[in-house]
């Protein structure tokens, strides 16, 4: 490796693990990297001398951070308000040096959650923060409306919000059928590294590439603040994206979902029982294939592996349902219901 590819890598290495070791960021990289302390104290200057990182405190309690290098906060008003005009006039320009591929992403994102505020909050103001350093590009979009999941559980006649939560992560779910798919919060939440929203006591998250999703009771807030993070770095890409999700016929539909199931489980210990499967089923026949992803699943009962694997899958073939990420024993469960479909077809073909 060239002097300069060393350089750039000890470098790249330093501006995205500074968050995570702001006081002895040179220690990492000269263990890493095999370079001096000194070596790698000059690195870290040079960042802070071309404005990529900024620096408080002296000697041994100096700490380094990425150094903010655009911010935008903005408020508009939603009536008459259209999406494109915001991201083209006022964010756009401030996203300098980002490739292709994340800008498009950034674009997708920003109106599509912009352009749910103006068709469903109900609010009559939008505030929009945007902020980028040497790693990162962050939106935030605040509105002062009904509130995200307050809205999805009296339009569809849920029980609760967090039956709402549940509700969104399968895609295909609008409140304004006519006017929307109800793609835009699916894709986004995937696409981009770190997604959240925050409405009412519920805070609901998703980050790649751990492929976490979180829910958590929080303090109450008025209306909805969604916040988007993506590296500049980022390698995804939206076409691959709608692809994945696209149907087997090589059309641009959404016919695919991704289901994680540990957001059904919810405030009960366990998946177990078959009501618990018939609530996670709401409108999966509206998809060819619904992969459901048991991370973070310890088990799952016998009734609730029959409702899913054999019932649903008996009512509704043109859907065909397929586990992920299962432990042993939710593989087991899920394995014995599949059995018993299958014995039971064979049974009724040799009565024919």
């Amino acid at each position: 490796m060239s002097e300069r590819a060393k350089t750039v890598r000890i470098r790249q290495f330093i501006v995205e693990n500074v968050s995570d070791f702001p006081r002895d960021i040179a220690k990492q990289a000269s263990a890493v990297y095999r370079v001096s302390r000194q070596a790698a104290n000059g690195h870290v200057r040079a960042l802070v001398r071309s404005g990529v990182l900024e620096s408080a405190g002296r000697t041994r309690s100096r700490e380094y951070k990425l150094k903010e290098q655009q911010r935008i906060s903005k408020t508009y008003q939603v009536k008459g308000l259209e999406e494109h005009i915001p991201w083209e006039k006022d964010v756009l320009p401030a996203l300098t040096n980002i490739p292709a591929n994340v800008e498009r992403i950034c674009a997708y994102g920003f109106t599509e959650i912009l352009n749910n505020v103006i068709d469903h909050s109900g609010g009559q103001s939008a505030q929009v923060d945007c902020w980028c350093n040497a790693e990162c590009i962050s939106f935030v979009i605040r509105d002062n409306g009904i509130g995200i999941f307050k809205k999805i559980k009296l339009a569809l006649g849920l029980d609760d919000e967090f039956q709402a939560i549940q509700e969104l992560a399968k895609g295909k779910l609008t409140t304004d059928p006519a006017h929307h798919s109800g793609e835009g919060i699916f894709f986004t939440s995937r696409i981009f590294d770190a997604f959240t929203v925050l409405s009412g006591e519920l805070y609901f998250s998703h980050e790649r590439p751990r492929n976490d999703w979180l829910i958590h009771h929080g303090s109450a807030i008025d209306g909805t603040h969604v916040r988007m993070t993506i590296s500049r770095r980022s390698k995804a890409d939206l076409t691959k994206l709608f692809g994945k999700f696209s149907g087997g016929d090589g059309g641009f539909d959404f016919a695919k979902t991704h289901v994680p199931v540990s957001l059904m489980q919810y405030g009960a210990s366990n998946l177990i029982s078959r009501s618990q499967a018939k609530r996670m089923l709401c409108r999966f026949e509206q998809f060819e294939e619904v992969f459901l992803d048991f991370q973070g699943v310890e088990m799952i009962g016998q009734g609730f592996a029959d409702e899913v694997f054999r019932v649903f899958q008996n009512e509704h073939p043109h859907t065909r349902i397929l586990a992920t990420n299962a432990i042993p024993p939710v593989q087991h469960m899920i394995n014995r219901a599949i059995a018993s479909r299958i014995a039971k077809e064979s049974a009724q073909k040799e009565l024919f």
